[in-house]
């Protein structure tokens, strides 16, 4: 990895399986003390059994039923904890945890991504809540969660999600442009990237985190990076 090159990472093998310790404490001893890792929440605790199931490394205890939705189950609360794990020994200050489309809006949903969120064990950690789906279509249900549940809300900046009013640490998931939810064979234009940094410009955050999640993420990055070098230095 090109640590030397970036400020951050987001570990994405967690989402699909966090067991692999060792690995990560690979990546932590390697990397320099500043550099940052995040930590993409076990697919477990959100993504009802389909076929992202198949990129698990070993079998999962207990009934499958019992597995995404946010819901407060033996099952959700045990792969919750191996991703803790996973945040201790990557020592992320940040869980992310995206939620799919077919998890939208609604009062329920609502009820039980509050409950999740303040009854689960953060170890101190700050929450990205991620929502795929109707959820941006309401606005106002975001900014009730996000004060009740004490969660940041993250979203693709430039695909116009921005974080409830108030959010002074933002935290953006870019997806690629085009396509409905991703499009990650998307590379991201000059004027993207300026586009962006308007956008968090106006948004005057205390601290922003940028992740770009598609196949020219490491390039695209970089330009970004050097783009806010310049302004910087004015």
């Amino acid at each position: 990895m090109h640590y030397s090159n970036l400020d951050v990472l987001e570990v994405q093998q967690t989402f699909y399986d966090p067991r692999d310790l060792s690995l990560f404490s690979k990546w932590r001893s390697e990397a320099p003390q500043r550099f940052i890792f995040t930590v993409k929440a076990w697919m477990l605790v959100s993504h009802e059994p389909g076929r992202l199931w198949s990129r698990l490394k070993g079998p999962v205890p207990g009934d499958k039923g019992g597995y995404g939705g946010l819901r407060l189950t033996k099952e959700n609360l045990w792969a919750w904890e191996e991703t803790l794990k996973a945040v201790e020994v990557l020592g992320a200050p940040i869980i992310v945890v995206q939620t799919p489309p077919s998890f939208g809006y609604s009062e329920a949903n609502m009820d039980t991504v509050i409950k999740f969120f303040t009854s689960i064990d953060r170890r101190g950690r700050l929450i990205v809540w991620e929502p795929r789906g109707s959820w941006w279509g309401e606005v106002g249900a975001l900014e009730v969660i996000a004060r009740k549940a004490g969660v940041l809300i993250g979203g693709d900046l430039l695909r116009g999600r921005l974080p409830p009013g108030g959010q002074d640490v933002v935290y953006t998931r870019l997806h690629g442009l085009g396509g409905e939810e991703v499009n990650y064979r998307y590379r991201y234009t000059d004027e993207d990237l300026r586009r962006l940094l308007a956008v968090l410009e106006s948004l005057k955050p205390r601290e922003a985190y940028i992740l770009f999640n598609n196949i020219y993420s490491y390039d695209d990055a970089l330009r970004f990076k050097s783009m806010v070098v310049e302004v910087q230095r004015g």
